[in-house]
């Protein structure tokens, strides 16, 4: 290996969620050798439905994968607000409810993952199981020993591991230092659907919380999704059993199904809760270490963004390493330049939606509910629904969609050129 920055070609990738494997399918087309660790022992496929929009519909389609997924589309048909006696107060149909437009579309998480994965594992070393323990750089490359005790060089070390990046912390310091706690928390389960719920989901909002139980096209099962306002909890992120603690201590006492939701919470095998948090960040590389999605830039899931997000800055990410011939110190800071407006712009549409999910009177909640069932009846509701997606719409294109060619010297000898 040469000290020539301009010559990077192996690149570890730590995470194989969403960011990961989308920028594994790119770097691999435009001739780099993706190496992608993730710490669980195969991939997961939980998660709830995002949100496919924007400039990320232009990239899923230049990735190959935007047919696929509209085949496994959530295809929701609307949702209603109902009280604590299940009466419905409300309904309104899915564009509203999302926020969508033309091709926008909705996907669950895992399903997206699974995508990502199969259009990448024959072409990608995949280590499942396994984790970064340390990072020793120097002018040629990264040394890197992972907790199994292997010990490997690579050119490029790429962060793309979530909120709770172990990334992060080794190249940067902890995670104190770049989160930023929005007041909330969320939490998300599957379930058995004994609403009978098709394409549909139901939501019940109670001072400074809200409750929605959903299922999506082609699931048997139901998803059971909760919000609630809260300082932050010191606890282990990966103790599920002091979160279901936390998450039965936050509602017992609540009415309508939630009694029997936090039933099915304690029997739940893909239980996740986690805070409403930004990662804030005066710079997303260290050196030869870059972060990817939540990582560098976390909108937390009120954004509806996190997933476009990670798309985007995969495809800029690699398209910016072709474009300079494997240079990253060109290539970081270009990446970074083109995504940071477009993620400031979410992030702070985020810490407005979190508010809104977590209303925290009852007569806030009295008027969003008349709002909720007089919309519908109103002459204006068009205008409304237009502002809700207009705002929403102008977030989701905020990153600018560059065109790139891979250079012939880049990468690997005897690389075919790539246009996206």
């Amino acid at each position: 290996m040469t000290s020539n920055t301009h010559t990077a070609k192996t690149v570890l990738i730590s995470g194989a969620s969403i960011a990961g494997p989308a920028l594994a399918l790119w770097l691999h087309r435009y001739g780099f050798a993706p190496t992608v660790v993730e710490r669980a022992p195969e991939l997961r496929t939980g998660g709830y439905k995002v949100d496919i929009r924007g400039t990320a519909i232009e990239v899923c389609r230049r990735m190959g994968i935007l047919d696929e997924i509209r085949a496994k589309s959530t295809d929701m048909r609307g949702g209603s607000y109902v009280d604590a006696a299940g009466r419905t107060i409300g309904e309104l149909p899915a564009d509203i409810f999302g926020g969508r437009v033309e091709e926008d579309d909705e996907i669950m998480r895992g399903e997206l993952a699974r995508i990502l994965y199969d259009r990448t594992r024959e072409d990608v070393e995949y280590v499942f199981g396994d984790s970064i323990a340390t990072l020793a750089e120097d002018a040629d490359g990264v040394t890197v020993t992972f907790e199994s005790g292997t010990v490997r060089r690579f050119d490029l070390v790429v962060g793309a591991d979530g909120l709770h990046s172990n990334t992060r912390k080794l190249a940067f310091g902890p995670e104190e230092r770049f989160k930023r706690h929005l007041g909330a928390y969320i939490s998300i389960f599957t379930a058995p659907n004994h609403l009978g719920l098709d394409r549909w989901e139901t939501y019940h909002a109670l001072p400074g919380k809200l409750v929605c139980v959903y299922s999506s096209s082609g699931e048997t099962d139901a998803k059971n999704l909760f919000i609630f306002s809260s300082p932050e909890l010191r606890h282990d992120p990966r103790d599920v059993t002091a979160q279901k603690r936390a998450l039965t201590d936050t509602f017992t006492g609540d009415g309508w199904e939630i009694p029997r939701l936090l039933g099915h919470a304690a029997q739940a095998d893909d239980f996740y809760l986690d805070s409403m948090s930004l990662v804030e960040m005066d710079s997303w590389s260290r050196g030869r270490v870059v972060l990817l999605g939540d990582a560098a830039h976390c909108s937390s899931p009120a954004s509806g963004q996190g997933t476009g997000l990670a798309l985007t800055g995969a495809y800029v990410l690699a398209g910016e390493l072709a474009r300079a011939g494997g240079d990253h110190t060109v290539a970081f800071a270009r990446y970074e330049q083109l995504m940071r407006p477009g993620v400031e712009q979410n992030q702070k549409m985020a810490e407005g939606f979190v508010k809104e999910m977590t209303v925290g009177s009852k007569w806030k909640i009295a008027l969003r509910m008349f709002m909720v069932r007089t919309l519908p009846k109103t002459p204006w509701k068009n205008l409304i629904a237009k502002k809700i997606r207009d705002s929403i719409q102008a977030a989701a294109n905020a990153v600018p969609l560059v065109d790139y060619t891979a250079p012939a010297a880049a990468g690997t000898t005897a690389r075919p050129t790539v246009t996206a």
